[in-house]
C-alpha cells in the first residue's frame, strides 16, 4: 500500500514540554477544530497500552481514505487492531517492531462521519516521564492533512493548526517482581501462621493439674469408702 507523501521517520520521543518540532507540509487547508485525536492520552512504562485514534472530519471535505499513523522510539511491541472496514499494513513488523502502521478504509469515509482505529503498544520502561508524539497523516481523495506539527518549547499547543497526537507515558507503581516485598510478606505470613498455631495449641492443652483440687478429690474418695465400710458393719450388726 502506499499514500502521496511518506511520513519522514524521526524519532518522536520528546521530553514532557516538549522540546523542539517542525512541521511537514500540509497539503489541504486546515480548520482550527479538526484534529486527529488519540485516547487515552496517557499510558504506562513497560506496560500495554490499547490507542485509538479518532477523526470526524475529511480534507477540506474529501472524505477520508487512510490514516498513515508513525510510531515514536520507545515502543517494544506493536499489534493493530482490526477494525470492520479497514484493511491494515504494519511497516516494518517482518523485520522486528513496526515503525509505522498504515490503516486503509475499504470505501471513503464521510467527511461528516466520525471514525476510529486502534493500536495496542508496549511502552519501554524508559520511557516513563515523556511525551511521545505520534505524527499522522490522513490521505482523502483529494488531498491529505498532515497531523504532525510539535510545539516549540515555550509554545501552547493549542495554537498548532495541526497537533501531532501526544501520549504522556508514566511510571509503573509496581513491577510485581521485588523479590524483597515477596520476602516481607512471607515473613509476616509465617510470623502470623506461628501466632495462630501458639493459639491453637494453648486452647486444645488441657489446664495445668491443681495439687490442693487434686488432694481434696483424693480425701473426698477415701471419706466416701469409709462411710460405706461402717455401713456394712452396721448391717451385719442388726443381722446378727
Amino acid at each position: 500500500m502506499s499514500r502521496t507523501t511518506p511520513i519522514r521517520r524521526r524519532a518522536a520521543l520528546v521530553a514532557t514540554g516538549l522540546a523542539g518540532g517542525v512541521a511537514l507540509a500540509v497539503a489541504a487547508p486546515l480548520a482550527a477544530s479538526a484534529h486527529v485525536v488519540v485516547s487515552p492520552g496517557t499510558a504506562t512504562a513497560g506496560g500495554y497500552s490499547v490507542l485509538t485514534f479518532a477523526f470526524s472530519h475529511g480534507c477540506d471535505g474529501s472524505p477520508t481514505t487512510a490514516l498513515a499513523i508513525d510510531l515514536p522510539e520507545g515502543i517494544e511491541s506493536v499489534a493493530p487492531e482490526i477494525a470492520p472496514g479497514w484493511s491494515i499494513e504494519a511497516v516494518g513488523a517482518d523485520e522486528g517492531v513496526a515503525t509505522e502502521v498504515i490503516f486503509t478504509a475499504d470505501e471513503p469515509i464521510d467527511a461528516h462521519l466520525r471514525a476510529t482505529v486502534s493500536v495496542q503498544v508496549k511502552f519501554a520502561e524508559d520511557t516513563a516521564g515523556q511525551t511521545v508524539a505520534f505524527p499522522v497523516v490522513q490521505s482523502c481523495v483529494e488531498g491529505e492533512n498532515a497531523w504532525v506539527e510539535l510545539a516549540e518549547e515555550g509554545q501552547d499547543p493549542h495554537d498548532l493548526d495541526a497537533p501531532a497526537p501526544l501520549v504522556t507515558i508514566a511510571a509503573a507503581e509496581g513491577d510485581g517482581h521485588d523479590h524483597g516485598d515477596h520476602g516481607d510478606e512471607t515473613d509476616a505470613g509465617e510470623e502470623s501462621h506461628d501466632e495462630e498455631m501458639a493459639d491453637a495449641e494453648t486452647t486444645a492443652a488441657p489446664a495445668t493439674d491443681d495439687p490442693v483440687a487434686r488432694w481434696l478429690g483424693a480425701g473426698g474418695l477415701v471419706l466416701g469408702l469409709a462411710a460405706l465400710i461402717t455401713a456394712l458393719v452396721r448391717g451385719r450388726s442388726r443381722a446378727s
